[in-house]
């Protein structure tokens, strides 16, 4: 139950490979044993990409691959991190004075995200230190949210070491707010599912309040992660950040445009709300308010009645400012039209027709496509991915993630699997000379696991 804190397991730690792996590393790297792991997964949306920040429902499920973390509470008042994979160098900080550097999204920044995101919640100084060893198998910068599933694992450490309880949907909202102090206005879903995901379902994640509902996923097909290879880091490019500010701008631009108070208005489901309208009528509203062509930033002060000043201080936020053009109709046309694919395939999963995987995939294509012309979110290397595995029997395949690299998700029919394995790593991987490392998991099926928890040594 979602009311409940996420939940805490006894385990033989000899019995499990990578924690007995993680507990030896931590003996010689801090000359003492964990008292307790902790893990969160990471996700794969299977649709709904890029409106999560805008209020509207998505439909992710966890995926095998986490974050693990072993922990010891320490009396002195430093944070100890250090991560297996020495690409990823040892930090400490003194736990009363925590510093997250916006400029440069390092690894030990997400989690002194999750930390500072309990510390505020409660109030709290003068925190215990802890040692921490850090263990990840999600793929970095692939859209299947690591740096999340970093933030998440960070925060139920903190929690647990200082003996709290919150429920895991308190706990997913502090995290969703708490990595935002790496710079990344995200919507909530990653760390949503992180908390809140069960073995064998994806959700559907509905959001103010938040929420989630069992989506029940057609038992002849199977969901496939591709990795393009590309790696697109959120918190280090602007790109990101300017899709939420042009939604944003896009739902002033339509609130002013039917009367509404549009000084208040952020998203763009609160402009659908105001108007007790469906997503279709939307869809037309935007077409009636909103042109094509890209708006300058003189152009939004124009509609909106206010100076230029005044768009950067209070609307802009501090890296996006210079940004010269805003396609607001494209990114509201997108975010409209995905918001009722969701909807859609929700539908169709419970109404479960006989052509289910060919709908689903046609939903899948569709988001695909809308990504790519009106969200401008993919790349050269995610629609030739794209292509490959439609070609190779996908029903449908899609980017997955925040896009500009990253991953695919393909829908494929259970008995087509391991012909569609070899074909697309063929034509992807091998002809194309991406050698990758294994740890990359470059291209593997997944079915849906489960949420953060916390193990103890039996």
């Amino acid at each position: 139950m979602a009311t409940e804190g996420p939940a805490v397991r006894r385990v033989q730690v000899a019995e499990h490979s990578r924690l007995l792996k993680l507990k030896e590393m931590f003996n010689s790297k801090f000359g003492s044993i964990p008292k307790f792991y902790v893990r969160a997964p990471g996700r794969v949306n299977i649709i709904g990409e890029h409106i999560d920040y805008c209020g509207y429902s998505v439909l992710p499920m966890a995926v095998e691959q986490d974050m693990l973390i072993a922990v010891e509470p320490v009396k002195t008042h430093t944070l100890q991190l250090a991560n297996t994979n020495p690409l990823y160098p040892d930090f400490s900080t003194s736990a009363d004075n925590i510093q997250i550097d916006k400029t440069k999204p390092l690894w030990h920044n997400y989690f002194l995200c999750g930390f500072k995101g309990i510390q505020e919640h409660f109030g709290l100084s003068n925190l215990t230190g802890m040692n921490c060893l850090v263990d990840g198998n999600i793929p970095p910068s692939s859209g299947l949210s690591s740096s999340s599933a970093l933030v998440c694992c960070a925060g139920l450490v903190t929690l647990t070491v200082l003996g709290l309880k919150l429920s895991k949907v308190e706990l997913a909202e502090i995290c969703a707010k708490s990595e935002r102090y790496i710079g990344t206005e995200g919507g909530g879903m990653d760390q949503s599912i992180s908390f809140l995901a069960e073995e064998g379902t994806a959700k559907l994640i509905e959001f103010s309040p938040l929420r989630a509902t069992d989506v029940k996923l057609p038992s002849g097909a199977v969901f496939v992660i591709a990795n393009s290879c590309v790696e697109m880091n959120k918190a280090a490019t602007s790109h990101f950040n300017i899709r939420v500010m042009e939604c944003r701008l896009a739902a002033k631009l339509l609130a002013k445009h039917k009367g509404l108070p549009w000084e208040a208005a952020l998203r763009l489901e609160e402009v659908q709300a105001r108007l007790g309208v469906s997503l279709e009528e939307m869809l037309l509203i935007t077409e009636d308010a909103l042109h094509p062509e890209p708006y300058s930033p003189e152009e939004v002060c124009r509609c909106l009645g206010i100076s230029l000043w005044e768009l950067r201080t209070q609307i802009l936020s501090p890296n996006t400012q210079d940004v010269l053009v805003f396609k607001l109709y494209q990114r509201a046309k997108h975010v409209y039209s995905e918001a009722a694919r969701v909807l859609q395939f929700k539908k169709i999963c419970e109404e479960a027709p006989d052509n289910m995987v060919q709908l689903l995939g046609e939903l899948m294509n569709q988001s695909h496509v809308s990504c790519r012309d009106m969200y401008e979110c993919s790349c050269p290397e995610l629609d030739q991915l794209v292509d490959i595995c439609r070609k190779f029997g996908a029903h449908g395949s899609r980017l997955t993630g925040a896009g500009w690299g990253g991953c695919t998700v393909s829908i494929v029919p259970a008995d087509r699997l391991p012909s569609f394995l070899a074909n697309v790593h063929e034509a992807y991987y091998q002809r194309s000379n991406r050698s990758l490392a294994p740890e990359k998991q470059s291209l593997f099926a997944t079915k849906p696991g489960g949420g953060a928890l916390v193990f103890l040594e039996a």
